[in-house]
C-alpha cells in the first residue's frame, strides 16, 4: 500500500508537470514546491541545475547536468534546504527551487533512510549544518571548513552528522579540465597554481552515489 501511496504521488506530479505552462510562472513553481514537499523527509538531498556564472564550467567538467545540491530539514511543518552559496544558509524550499534553471529539480533519499536517519541522527546533522551557516562560499574548491562549496557541505554533513559518505571523493586532477570554460574559470581561480591533488567532491558524485535513490525526478 505504501508503495502505491509513492507512486500516485510521482504520477501526479509527472502529470501536473507536462501540463501547458498557461498559469503564471510564479504559480508554477508554487505548485512544484507544494507537490514536491508531499514526499520529503528530512535529509533528503535536492539537485539543480544552478544558473550561476559557473554552472557550464562545472557541467563540462563533471559531466552532469546537476550543478548545485542541498538537504532538506523541516521547521515548523515547513521544508527549507540547507545549502552552501554565499554565505551558507538556509532556504525556503519554494525560493530554492524557482532559483534554479526552469524550476526542475530532484530527490535523492538514502536508500536506508527509515533505519539510519533516526531523530537523533537528524538532530545530530541538524546541529553540523547550523555550523557552517553564515560561512562564506568557497570558490577555490578547497576542503578545509573556512569557507565551503554546496557539495562539500552536502558530504560533510551527511559524514559528521550520519557517518555516511555520500559520494566518492576525486583530486580536482580527477575531473575533466579540458574544454576552453573550465581552463577560463581555472585560471580565474587560481592562475597558474591550480591545486591539481586537492580533494574534492561533486554534485555529481553525490547524484550518482550508490547509496541514494530517486524519489521524485520531475519533469520541465
Amino acid at each position: 500500500m505504501q508503495n502505491y501511496f509513492w507512486a500516485c504521488l510521482l504520477l501526479a506530479y509527472t502529470l501536473s508537470a507536462c501540463q501547458p505552462t498557461n498559469s503564471p510562472t510564479g504559480q508554477n513553481k508554487a505548485n512544484k514546491a507544494k507537490t514536491a514537499s508531499n514526499r520529503l523527509q528530512n535529509g533528503d538531498i535536492i539537485f539543480q541545475v544552478s544558473l550561476s556564472g559557473q554552472g557550464k564550467a562545472i557541467k563540462l567538467a563533471t559531466h552532469s547536468d546537476y550543478t548545485h545540491c542541498g538537504i532538506v530539514f523541516e521547521q515548523n511543518k515547513q521544508f527549507f534546504v540547507a545549502e552552501a552559496i554565499h554565505p551558507v544558509t538556509i532556504t525556503p524550499l519554494q525560493a530554492w527551487i524557482a532559483r534554479g534553471d526552469k524550476g526542475h529539480f530532484v530527490i535523492k533519499r538514502l536508500k536506508n533512510t527509515e533505519t539510519v536517519l533516526t531523530s537523533q541522527v537528524l538532530q545530530k546533522m541538524w546541529r553540523v549544518g547550523k555550523q557552517y551557516v553564515g560561512k562564506p562560499y568557497d570558490i577555490h574548491f578547497g576542503w578545509s571548513d573556512q569557507s565551503i562549496y554546496c557539495s562539500e557541505f552536502v558530504w560533510k554533513v551527511y559524514k559528521a552528522g550520519a557517518g555516511i559518505e555520500v559520494g566518492k571523493l576525486q583530486r580536482i586532477a580527477d575531473f575533466d579540465l579540458t574544454s576552453a570554460e573550465v581552463k577560463q574559470k581555472m585560471k580565474e581561480r587560481y592562475g597558474n597554481a591550480i591545486p591539481y591533488q586537492e580533494m574534492a567532491i561533486s554534485p555529481a558524485q553525490i547524484f550518482n552515489s550508490p547509496l541514494l535513490e530517486t524519489i521524485a525526478y520531475p519533469v520541465y
